[in-house]
């Protein structure tokens, strides 16, 4: 499996970035993870709009959906050029069902709802969710492809069933939107202590740390978890890259 960043910034993107938006990559599927603002800009550098198979949102706050809308666009686009090229697969949960419907689009795209109590195949991808602790409905999710596995916790404070969730991942993705002296439980994210400290319970090969906030210094995030944490680990940053195809 492939992972690149194509967006990690928290609320809204940086100048020229995206906020959270992640390409899996495996035995030639292409699958977008949240589709925040700016990513479908950043994600043209790296492939096709017509070449993404499927796209699988955790949450529907902007910073992780906003170019949904743009993509929509650009698929129906390219279904004027390319007359036989099929209905991109979006798939959310449907318990907001008025964010859910806006996910299916002309020809264009088809809203897919997933039941996060069961696993989840999307091309060689499978996937399992939590629920997470977030002002509105998330889910985490540990994703499968071959005997490689990487856990995304979308947004969320941290709560004890998280580290079973992501034991022995081999590259854990986690937001770390706040620093060590900031309390994330009122806002439903985690500081940097809390990723550590999950990285370090949950016994993951490496951390990545995302969803960045637009203050500070995120290299102060990175020393913080680390003084928990001692395994590999990396800030976010537009590109960079993960595993392989």
């Amino acid at each position: 499996m492939k992972v690149t960043v194509i967006g990690y910034w928290g609320g809204f993107p940086g100048v020229k970035e995206a906020t959270s938006g992640y390409l899996l990559q495996h035995d030639g599927f292409h699958l977008l993870l949240d589709c925040g603002s700016g990513v479908l800009a950043q994600l043209q550098a790296f492939i096709n709009v017509e070449e993404l198979d499927a796209v699988l949102l955790s949450h529907y706050h902007h910073d992780h959906v906003a170019d949904i809308g743009p993509l929509q666009f650009g698929r129906l686009v390219k279904t004027y050029l390319k007359s036989n090229m099929e209905s991109l697969p979006i798939y959310g949960h449907a318990l907001d069902s008025d964010k859910f419907n806006h996910l299916t689009y002309k020809n264009a795209t088809t809203g897919i709802a997933y039941d996060p109590d069961q696993t989840l195949k999307i091309g060689p991808f499978m996937i399992e969710f939590i629920e997470t602790k977030h002002p509105v409905t998330c889910y985490a999710m540990r994703i499968t492809a071959g005997d490689t596995v990487v856990v995304y916790t979308a947004d969320t404070s941290m709560f004890p069933e998280l580290v079973a969730f992501s034991k022995g991942a081999d590259l854990l993705i986690s937001e770390c939107s706040l620093y060590q002296e900031q309390d994330g439980l009122p806002m439903g994210h985690m500081n940097s202590v809390d990723v550590g400290q999950l990285a370090n319970d949950a016994d993951v090969s490496e951390l990545l740390l995302t969803h960045l906030p637009h203050y500070g210094d995120h290299q102060d995030l990175l020393h913080q978890a680390k003084e928990i944490y001692h395994g590999k680990i990396a800030l976010a940053s537009t590109g960079w890259t993960w595993g392989c195809k």
